[in-house]
């Protein structure tokens, strides 16, 4: 099976994106976050087509609801040109979400911690599956998971560790379900009426197959990254989050998009605490085998691929409403690097 790999050797942040490499061979390294909330919605929930939200606040009472001041902007404010660009890349981006009924496909996640494993070596690697029905619908199974032993004869060693299985999760539209295979427990947590439906997206990534222009640049600070080296038709966004919520989940995010299709081919999401010098950490996706609208024989039987049965009658059951994670004190008081966590 063939696959591109992002491949991140830049010794400070600004040079990271433009000396991104694909190759089309080579599987080295990645590593891999603990899904929380926010990773969880950016993958099982694929980030269904957005309602329509306000128009921005003004600055004094985004700050009250958490808002990272623009004078904490990572980067510097875009040209008019820039802008242009940008604004016609999200448009393309988002008419083809809003296309998006149901979708599905495997992906691979290497995991990069400079403390788990020596540079440029993956820690760990999972591969599984992704499922989406628009608009709150969705399924993340991870169904291999190696981690790094240490060296032989100068290659990296992978092996599975007993009861190691990553993670499994599914949202009914209504609960949001967590099937912890190491334990032999099933968390269901019921969302509540105002996180149903489209309004599912109001968790921290609203994006990657589905997406709205104007909601993503009023949420994160968002830019086009130059098209790295020998990569062909691909598109690379870069979104660095505004809200002190999302900054307590991830540093920022880049997108590899199929300049045809405005499919993502790559997702790399940086931990919060991510150094490029001190602090190394983050996951790298890609995706394959996608299957976009592919229900001939409707969304009844789609849904019924892949929404799970019960758990075995062993496990333990553990009902509780859905709780968002409040932002922590001190986490996001700007972008400054390597002060969280």
């Amino acid at each position: 099976m063939t696959r591109s790999r992002l491949l991140r050797s830049a010794r400070d942040e600004s040079e990271l994106a433009a000396r991104v490499k694909f190759h089309a061979q080579g599987k080295a390294a990645s590593r891999m976050m603990r899904l929380t909330w926010a990773t969880a919605v950016v993958i099982l929930i694929l980030a269904p087509a957005l309602a329509q939200q306000p128009a921005a606040r003004p600055d004094a009472r985004l700050a009250r609801q958490g808002q990272i001041p623009e004078a904490n902007r990572p980067f510097p404010a875009l040209t008019a040109a820039e802008r242009a660009q940008l604004t016609q890349v999200l448009t393309a981006w988002e008419s083809q979400s809003n296309a998006t009924k149901t979708l599905d496909c495997k992906f691979a996640r290497w995991h990069f911690d400079q403390f788990a494993a020596p540079a440029g070596i993956h820690a760990n690697r999972a591969d599984g599956v992704i499922k989406y029905a628009a608009p709150d619908r969705g399924l993340f199974r991870v169904d291999s998971l190696v981690f790094y032993t240490g060296m032989a004869e100068g290659k990296p060693q992978y092996k599975a560790q007993t009861g190691q299985y990553g993670e499994y999760w599914v949202c009914n539209g209504q609960q949001l379900i967590e099937f912890d295979r190491s334990k032999q427990e099933c968390r269901i947590q019921n969302l509540p009426p105002q996180m149903q439906g489209q309004q599912i997206i109001n968790g921290p990534l609203p994006f990657v197959f589905n997406l709205d222009a104007q909601e993503i640049q009023n949420r994160y600070w968002v830019r086009l990254r130059p098209t790295p080296a020998g990569a062909k038709g691909v598109v690379l966004v870069e979104a660095h989050p505004k809200r002190q919520e999302d900054r307590a989940q991830y540093k920022f995010v880049q997108v590899a998009l199929d300049q045809k299709t405005m499919l993502p081919r790559a997702l790399v999401m940086y931990a919060p605490n991510f150094d490029p010098k001190t602090s190394i950490k983050y996951d790298h996706y890609e995706f394959e085998d996608l299957g976009r609208n592919k229900i001939g024989a409707g969304i009844q039987k789609f849904m019924g691929n892949f929404l799970p049965q019960k758990p075995p009658a062993d496990w333990k059951i553990i009902q509780e409403s859905f709780a968002a994670p409040a932002p922590q004190q001190g986490r996001a008081q700007g972008p400054a690097e390597g002060t969280n966590r």
